[in-house]
């Protein structure tokens, strides 16, 4: 292991596509999903800790998570839990924990990634991401990995690849964002677009130049307090100045202005799990396509459905075809998969009428 290898967990999201299985108080990074024992956060804290070592390994998550965050990952002292006074989006937040690595070793490569995502192939996973290391510590790149696509995903974002490479790798030409789905089979049609995974390798070097180039509203709030990081006066200074931040992705900021964008194309068993068709489409399905997420469930005349529930119960759903029954301590959802676009909706009513026990 390299000690100038590091890697940053995005974890703050509150994962209300999935509400509300997954709330304001137990976002679906903390949830295990799958029945291993492990949380979303968990297996990807295992996944990279086989590349990175512990102490070089930061998540960045919301206050209101620092407790769950730590009780999840003993493994890493406190001061490896960066906490965000707001939520503000990834540009902010991957700057955040860039300064951070920067007060500690300014000659660090970095891996940018999500807390909850699925990747079945590990082994081959591992490669890409030592590969991409190895890229970004000879070249001045902004490197993603972009995935094979196996459908025609309106709910993905898509890289164009040029035909230009270097080291075996390819230039980006541009970045799609979630096209509707007579564009995304043209893509899939044409063989030049992969998906874009949303996991990131460069050096700090080159971020944080880009930070200057692309966002410097961002990267001039942070040089403001650049002496502060990794001092005890870091999360006052986070605190103040968070706010003032652009609330905007590292995608639009950076990766798509930027003209050193490249891509490793992998084939992984990667899913972003960000919607409960995904969800139903990487679990494990029974004679009829139902999935269930722990308890137990008995299902008449019913198929492709999901059941999720936080409490080891008994479900008996009748008649039922393509529905979400997601539960929670206090919250019961019924919806129609092809509606699950509302669920936000649906929460935010419930919010706003009955307050935040049902956030």
């Amino acid at each position: 292991m390299k000690s100038d290898n590091y890697c940053i967990i995005m974890s703050g999201g509150i994962g209300n596509r999935f509400w509300p299985y997954s709330n304001g108080r137990t976002p679906k990074q903390f949830l295990d999903f799958f029945g291993t024992g492990r949380s979303l956060l968990q297996t990807t804290f295992d996944r990279f800790n086989k590349i990175i070592p512990t102490e070089n390994i930061y998540v960045v998550t919301n206050d209101e998570y620092a407790v769950v965050t730590k009780e999840q990952l003993p493994e890493l002292h406190n001061d490896q839990i960066l906490l965000e006074p707001m939520r503000r989006n990834t540009a902010p937040c991957i700057a955040y924990a860039s300064y951070r690595i920067h007060a500690i070793n300014p000659e660090a490569n970095i891996i940018v990634t999500p807390a909850d995502h699925l990747i079945l192939k590990s082994d081959q996973f591992v490669a890409d991401i030592e590969k991409g290391l190895e890229f970004v510590a000879k070249h001045d790149v902004l490197l993603t990995l972009g995935v094979k696509p196996t459908r025609p995903e309106t709910a993905y974002g898509y890289i164009q690849v040029c035909n230009d490479k270097m080291d075996d790798v390819h230039k980006v030409k541009t970045f799609t964002e979630k096209p509707n789905k007579e564009l995304a089979e043209t893509f899939i049609n044409s063989g030049e677009f992969v998906w874009n995974s949303g996991i990131f390798i460069w050096s700090l070097k080159t971020i944080m130049a880009a930070f200057r180039t692309h966002l410097p509203e961002i990267s001039n709030k942070f040089d403001e307090g650049a002496h502060l990081f990794n001092t005890e006066k870091e999360k006052e200074f986070i605190d103040n100045s968070f706010p003032f931040c652009s609330n905007i992705s590292i995608d639009y900021g950076v990766m798509e202005k930027a003209d050193n964008v490249y891509v490793i194309i992998s084939s992984f068993g990667w899913s972003d799990l960000d919607s409960w068709t995904s969800l139903h489409d990487a679990s494990q399905r029974d004679e009829n396509n139902n999935v269930n997420l722990q308890g137990e469930a008995i299902y008449m005349d019913s198929s492709n459905n999901v059941i999720a529930t936080t409490t080891k119960k008994m479900v008996v759903i009748q008649g039922l075809d393509d529905y979400i029954i997601a539960e929670s301590d206090n919250t019961l959802l019924i919806c129609k998969k092809e509606e699950e676009h509302r669920i936000k909706h649906f929460m935010t009513d419930a919010r706003f009428k009955l307050g935040e026990d049902f956030y």
